[in-house]
């Protein structure tokens, strides 16, 4: 393991850091409020509303962990010309990250996740809104031109993947020969029916589900994870893998080698959106001139702490560093 001081370090750069970050954004609404009894009309909870709360999520929570951990971002994604974008935009000049790379595409909806949950954080119903066919035409271009323009200022690419359209085979194509033009990264949280549209990719990082999906193995355990990993990588043509695998940590394939990366133990309030933190801070740590190990236990340290948290969250940077102070050396 990579010491405490090393670590420290790699946060400290990240300051200096840019990331392109190309992608599904998505809006993620929240109706809380409480439940105190069973609806006589169904077998389902009545909630009695409370409050309205809006987050970024996919794409756009990805670059929201990049600015909260203190690097520069650059975002590149697809929504409608309709209310949810707008708010989608508002919200993130509110997080001080910037729209200029958004494409609007009048014909599709903003992708939107409405969750009814309670005040105990517990969920009751999802709804989605959303166009899922993939962009074509002068919409595919318009995505390809942000990102090349939007690229030689960026230290590394993440692309996040949800299927809802903005990542299309060509769109990736143009991604990854404009990154190795310049010898940086890029990164890949994926969705496995387009698995074929990453090859060339620096490092994808499937959960233990799409891992098997994709491998048609089985993981349950470390040599299960080590196996699978090198399958996906030989399926997808990348160069690495992350298999992130919840409360079993993450089993890196870098090389001829595999490292285990157990989870950091804390209370886990809500998985959403920790793939998202994840990719965010390995992509920031290898920005900064970390090594691959290094940043994946800052990410290690960083799902810890935003699985702790409900719905799509985003770590600080003096957090991290708080929590690599406290696991000790």
């Amino acid at each position: 393991m990579a010491s405490n001081d090393s670590l420290k370090r790699a946060i400290d750069r990240f300051a200096g850091a840019t990331a392109l970050i190309v992608g599904d954004v998505m809006l993620d609404q929240f109706v809380i409020g409480r439940v105190s009894r069973i609806s006589p009309e169904a077998p389902v909870p009545v909630v009695v509303y409370e409050r309205d709360e809006q987050r970024v999520g996919g794409a756009a929570n990805v670059a929201n962990n990049i600015k909260a951990l203190g690097g520069r971002v650059e975002l590149v994604g697809l929504t409608g010309a309709d209310a949810a974008g707008q708010r989608l935009r508002d919200l993130l000049n509110s997080l001080g990250l910037g729209t200029a790379g958004l494409v609007r595409d009048p014909s599709r909806r903003t992708t939107t996740k409405l969750r009814v949950v309670t005040d105990r954080n517990q969920q009751v119903a999802r709804i989605d809104y959303e166009t899922d066919v993939e962009a074509a035409g002068p919409i595919e271009q318009a995505l390809a031109i942000q990102a090349e323009q939007l690229g030689p200022r960026a230290d590394v690419v993440v692309v996040s993947d949800y299927l809802k359209g903005a990542v299309t085979r060509t769109l990736m194509a143009r991604v990854i020969a404009a990154a190795n033009a310049r010898s940086i990264p890029v990164l890949v949280d994926p969705k496995i029916p387009h698995l074929d549209y990453y090859a060339g990719a620096s490092l994808i990082t499937p959960n233990h589900h799409e891992a098997e999906i994709a491998t048609h193995l089985r993981i349950r355990d470390d040599e299960d994870a080590a196996r699978a990993s090198a399958v996906f990588r030989e399926r997808a043509r990348c160069e690495r893998v992350l298999i992130t695998r919840g409360e079993h940590g993450m089993c890196l394939l870098d090389g001829g080698s595999t490292r285990h990366f157990p989870a950091v133990s804390r209370e886990v309030a809500d998985v959403t959106g920790a793939g998202d933190t994840v990719i965010a801070t390995v992509a920031l740590g290898l920005a900064a001139g970390a090594r691959i190990d290094q940043a994946c236990e800052l990410a290690n340290h960083a799902a810890g702490i935003v699985v702790g948290r409900f719905g799509p969250a985003a770590v600080t940077r003096a957090e991290l560093s708080e929590a690599i102070i406290g696991s000790g050396d």
